[in-house]
């Protein structure tokens, strides 16, 4: 058994594809690239592949990370080139690495994601930093979610680590927000920027994933 670790982007062309649909165009993919997958045991098999942490609709992202179980060793180079010859516009492979088949699952190793996010607003640099500021001095943010199983109320200043200005022009400002991702909750950017008095985010690009293990 080998478990080879792929880092990915996901552009403009296939940001509004849902995480159920990436899952299948990726086992997809493999099948075509003629992958030795390894699969779950039971009455319904299914092919051992998992992504770190699911990506919202309408959200790009640099640091996409997904697990590989394969059945046979598989040469990472090989498994790059064969995949990439296999995915559609949107999706570019950036890096491919074994991992030890032993690591805890890539979901429950997933601590944060940094986030860069557009912006449109009339503030001027110094107001886009005071209300950076001021969040981030709260102890706590109580805030609600509607969801189809009903409202879900949560304290969001906990799903906050940290918050920085990249960029501000006249009409708009580029933030960083390093956000809780793990099992506890997830901080989601569209609200952290209603949570600053902006209206919602002309764009988000994932940048980054932290994990446990570093």
């Amino acid at each position: 058994m080998q478990l080879l670790r792929i880092r990915f982007s996901r552009g403009e062309e296939i940001k509004f594809i849902s995480h159920l649909d990436i899952m299948r165009l990726w086992q997809r993919a493999l099948h075509r690239a003629e992958i030795p997958l390894a699969y779950t045991e039971g009455f319904s098999p299914h092919p051992r592949i998992s992504l770190a942490a699911p990506l919202a609709v309408g959200v790009t992202s640099q640091a996409e990370l997904m697990d590989v179980f394969c059945s046979q060793w598989v040469s990472p180079h090989f498994l790059s080139n064969a995949l990439s010859q296999q995915l559609p516009a949107g999706i570019e492979i950036q890096q491919v690495y074994s991992v030890a088949p032993t690591m805890p699952s890539l979901q429950s190793q997933v601590s944060q994601a940094e986030y860069e996010v557009e912006l449109e607003t009339e503030k001027d640099q110094p107001g886009v930093k005071a209300a950076l500021a001021s969040l981030l001095s709260l102890e706590q943010l109580p805030w609600h979610h509607e969801r189809d199983t009903g409202t879900r109320n949560y304290d969001l200043r906990a799903l906050i680590d940290d918050l920085w200005l990249i960029d501000w022009r006249r009409s708009s400002s580029r933030i960083g927000m390093r956000l809780r991702c793990d099992s506890s909750g997830s901080g989601r950017p569209e609200q952290v920027a209603a949570a600053l008095g902006f209206s919602h985010p002309t764009s988000i690009r994932r940048t980054k994933l932290l994990l446990k293990t570093g």
